[in-house]
């Protein structure tokens, strides 16, 4: 795998997109990696620097991508199927399907298999065994935990048979041995996936476009890493969580968010060293060239959750060693390539521990209109080291929000921003371009102009999030250029 190129935040102000690789056109039920190029293409036309997306891991059922059965592991409905096709691995009127559902998609993925089995050249098949040898860390225990609960008709780690449940060593190398063929499926897609990624990072590298990834702060407990893991979590004897994770009522909804999450044994993290959150980080800057720390807060102490307990409402601020970590972090990774996502409510205290470690900061200019002249989202308080957007994956797009706002609300804006004469979105978009702020982030949605019901996610919510797409047909053909005049005269295009 290469070798970490981070991007730093402190050298130029420079401007991105906000679009997650399965929102890109293409002609599967979902983006893939093969449908990135033109993307990419674009953002380089348009004088771009940065392509943000959201994590890229295997999602469980709930469909969201901050709940992954690996924090390791790619998404193989991401790999490219024609890029398998190139590779002379599948034929290509496999492919003639306009969609190519996921049950397909995994018997083109095992044909795929055999196909470099029976063809791939020495150098490949050397790629492939140093692959599995560098990812072992993490691999072995994924193809295992796929499967095995394969085998169990999808059922979760903790509803296995006690022998399976437990890890009982001799019981998983009869499973291993018993399952090698679907075990070596898993490492393969993976090798795909993580080859493809790279190919696709170093065409980014060459347009001049750096990848920003997204670290979700918490594991899903149906996941290989909490069965793996199970002493870092505190979980009990059978499996179950005795807290689990969210945020207490906020904006965004009034019980709060349960996210279910089994909450880290922070003691046990740290008597290794921090190990587990080490590796975590080191794949995902194989990955990407800077990454957003989700939920921040959480680094300086988390809210805790009974188990029990069916809403947010009921819980507990618990101190973190965030200090320690993110010092661990930094032992390892000196640049700190990393963006807080400091939302929410944000302490004295979580302020300290993002400015100690000089990490940037979120500014979303959505929230920036709802209290006095004081507002930290207003643009006369943004500071240098910071990103500045619109709004986030979990916003309304800003024709939504704007368009959802109070007479006296709407007129607060458009007196804040000098009464634009041009329509919303663009006057905040103009405005994140001319923030103090290091970096803007401009999801793609605000880009198209388009309405709420285009948003990618509202939060507390389970029905009709993630699923987003555009087409290229709703991009104007002067809006590259439109942009790329617009940076230089915000000073946000690269040299």
């Amino acid at each position: 795998m290469d070798s970490p190129l981070t991007y730093s935040l402190s050298e130029h102000r420079r401007a991105g997109v906000l679009l997650h690789v399965t929102s890109l056109p293409g002609d599967g039920i979902q983006g893939d990696i093969g449908d990135a190029y033109r993307f990419v293409d674009f953002l380089a036309a348009a004088g771009m620097a940065l392509w943000q997306v959201l994590p890229i891991g295997p999602i469980t059922h709930q469909g969201s991508p901050y709940q992954s059965d690996s924090v390791h592991a790619g998404n193989p409905l991401m790999i490219d199927l024609n890029g398998l096709v190139d590779s002379g691995w599948l034929k290509r009127d496999a492919l003639r399907r306009a969609e190519i559902k996921p049950e397909h998609r995994q018997k083109l993925l095992i044909d795929a298999r055999q196909g470099f089995e029976d063809s791939a050249p020495e150098e490949q098949r050397a790629r492939y065994d140093d692959f599995k040898v560098e990812q072992s860390h993490w691999l072995d225990s994924y193809a295992l935990y796929q499967a095995i609960r394969e085998r169990q008709q999808g059922k979760s780690w903790w509803q296995w048979p006690a022998h399976l449940r437990e890890r009982d060593p001799w019981a998983l190398k009869q499973t291993g041995d018993a399952y090698r063929s679907r075990i070596e499926q898993t490492c393969f897609e993976q090798f795909v996936f993580f080859s493809q990624w790279q190919r696709l990072r170093s065409y980014a590298r060459e347009k001049g476009i750096f990848l920003f990834g997204d670290v979700p702060y918490y594991a899903a407990h149906d996941s290989v890493d909490v069965w793996v893991h199970r002493h870092y979590f505190q979980i009990d004897s059978e499996g179950r969580p005795q807290f689990v994770a969210g945020v207490p009522p906020d904006d965004f909804s009034a019980t709060g968010q349960r996210w279910g999450n089994p909450v880290y044994d922070w003691d046990r993290i740290a008597a290794d060293g921090f190990a587990w959150w080490v590796k975590r980080i080191r794949t995902c800057l194989n990955l990407f060239d800077i990454v957003r720390l989700d939920h921040f807060r959480g680094f300086e102490s988390c809210w805790q959750i009974p188990v029990d307990s069916p809403t947010a409402e009921q819980g507990a601020w618990v101190p973190v060693p965030g200090h320690e970590l993110l010092s661990a972090l930094q032992q390892n990774y000196p640049s700190l390539p990393f963006v807080a996502e400091d939302l929410g409510t944000i302490t004295q205290e979580v302020g300290l521990l993002r400015d100690e470690f000089l990490l940037p900061g979120m500014k979303v200019l959505q929230f920036a209109f709802d209290s006095d002249s004081g507002n930290p989202y207003l643009l006369h308080n943004h500071v240098n080291g910071s990103v500045v957007c619109t709004g986030t994956h979990d916003n309304n797009t800003t024709v939504g929000w704007f368009d959802a706002l109070d007479e006296q609300m709407a007129q607060r804006v458009l007196d804040y921003l000098g009464l634009p004469g041009e329509p919303m979105p663009w006057p905040l978009i103009r405005a994140a371009f001319t923030s103090v702020a290091q970096l803007a982030m401009i999801p793609m949605q605000d880009l198209l102009s388009l309405g709420a019901e285009h948003r990618m996610n509202t939060p507390g919510t389970t029905e009709r999030n993630w699923g987003w797409r555009f087409t290229w047909e709703q991009v104007d053909p002067d809006l590259a250029v439109r942009l790329r005049r617009m940076l230089e005269n915000h000073d946000r295009l690269p040299t």
